[in-house]
């Protein structure tokens, strides 16, 4: 399935303007099985929360890597339905095209959603990779062969950098420009990171 829907990535830039963002993350609660999944709407232009959705439940699907879509795709769609605000993108916390068979999470919800989609992972992938300088902005690519699936980006100087990878409908470049400008004080992109904080507050209350 992942080898037939990798045929279906776009990788070329939508020319319809970016101006709202969502960033999509799930959480799990260490002592059961539930799972929060959240989605987070930022107006690209000062990055204010126009809209946020919260999902809780459980996956049937167990943890297996290189199949990281098939656990968590069904509840993070449940939060994009629950949207009131329909984003222009959609900002992964995993890889897009930076995967064993081209389909990372942002590659599988941006074709499943025909929706303009990028990854951006915390952890290195499976590739090997090369560190960029230590000033903001800086990245080298991540390659597979011939081909250049992703980039590692410093967002922060002389903090740990990024990975970011094309999900559906975007080039790299524009991918690496957007993820960088919402980054503008911390290393992760602002997106993922209000889903990922507002899932951590869902998961306590819990």
């Amino acid at each position: 399935m992942q080898t037939e829907l990798a045929g279906c990535v776009v990788v070329a830039d939508d020319d319809r303007p970016v101006e709202t963002v969502a960033g999509l993350d799930i959480a799990y609660d260490k002592h059961s099985d539930t799972a929060v999944a959240t989605a987070v709407v930022l107006r690209r232009e000062d990055r204010a929360v126009l809209d946020s959705a919260v999902v809780r439940g459980t996956s049937d699907f167990p943890y297996i890597p290189g199949l990281l879509a098939f656990r968590e795709l069904p509840l993070l769609l449940e939060a994009i339905e629950a949207l009131t605000v329909a984003p222009d993108l959609y900002v992964c916390d995993g890889y897009g095209l930076t995967h064993p068979r081209r389909l990372g999470l942002a590659c599988h919800l941006g074709v499943v959603l025909d929706a303009r989609a990028i990854g951006v992972a915390k952890n290195p992938p499976h590739l090997p990779v090369t560190a960029p300088g230590p000033r903001r902005g800086e990245w080298t690519p991540i390659t597979a062969g011939e081909e250049t699936v992703g980039c590692v980006l410093r967002t922060q100087d002389g903090v740990k950098p990024v990975y970011v990878s094309v999900g559906h409908r975007c080039t790299l470049a524009t991918a690496r420009e957007l993820m960088l400008e919402l980054a503008p004080d911390y290393r992760i992109p602002e997106p993922i990171r209000a889903a990922d904080q507002l899932g951590r507050r869902r998961l306590a209350d819990l």
